[in-house]
């Protein structure tokens, strides 16, 4: 049987400020990628969405990013190895003990934003992440782009990668993403999304904006929490996956309790 795990970027609320309908999409996917506070996120906002993954059975990942509040951590740094390193050796250990004390346990990381798309081609930057997630538990999933250097890096380091598809997001014919600065690099049509990922499990392949076919290997398809109707895009992924006879469970398995 086809299975793949569903996973979006959750907890990033901060303060009263809102991002997303959380409740709803941790009824819909398999996997919460838990803000840590550093893009967004709160300790309040964390240890609740942990605690309501934990009451749905959703498998909890750290969702560690560059310390950019302002920037929702989508703007390139540069950090020193060893300042990156302990930032985020901080935001898995803060979310782990929140998700100890929810009953649960932090069972992958997933970078986000900016941070995300420079390991994915930065070697050296992407050595510190590797290094920090293994100085915390080597056990630890890193959720990778897919198709990138990273998955292999991380696997030879001696870390689990689990390569990951963007439901909403556009594709180039390299299987690049599209820059969020060009027109049409986020999808908003659920059927569109629904069946691009439908093809994406069956074949292993995403069509790119040019129309050509591109192959993409992905253990995990990621719909973003912030996208415009995230919640719609998400169920209408889940709905067409099941009606296909996909299965989706979480990449970690059954979510600790």
């Amino acid at each position: 049987m086809l299975r793949i795990d569903l996973n979006s970027d959750l907890g990033e609320h901060y303060g009263s400020w809102r991002m997303g309908d959380d409740e709803s999409m941790l009824e819909t996917v398999t996997s919460a990628n838990i803000a840590c506070g550093f893009h967004a996120g709160d300790p309040k906002t964390a240890f609740t969405t942990v605690m309501s993954a934990v009451a749905r059975g959703v498998t909890v990942g750290a969702h560690v990013a560059y310390p950019d509040l302002a920037g929702f951590g989508r703007r390139p740094m540069t950090l020193p190895a060893d300042e990156l390193e302990a930032d985020v050796i901080y935001q898995i250990g803060a979310l782990q003990a929140l998700a100890a004390a929810a009953g649960t346990q932090v069972r992958y990381v997933k970078p986000h934003g900016a941070l995300y798309n420079s390991i994915a081609f930065n070697e050296a930057e992407a050595a510190t992440v590797i290094s920090a997630i293994k100085r915390v538990n080597p056990e630890l999933a890193l959720v990778c782009l897919a198709g990138s250097p990273l998955v292999e890096q991380a696997r030879a380091a001696g870390l689990r990668a689990v390569p990951e598809a963007f439901a909403d997001r556009a594709y180039e014919p390299t299987g690049a993403l599209v820059s969020r600065s060009e027109p049409g690099a986020v999808l908003h049509e659920p059927e569109l999304v629904s069946a691009r990922m439908l093809q994406l499990v069956q074949h292993g392949t995403v069509t790119a904006r040019d129309g050509s076919t591109v192959a993409v290997e992905a253990e995990s398809i990621c719909v973003h929490g912030d996208s415009p109707d995230a919640v719609g895009m998400a169920r209408a992924v889940r709905a067409r996956l099941l009606e296909a006879g996909v299965e989706l469970t979480s990449f970690s398995g059954p979510a600790l309790q």
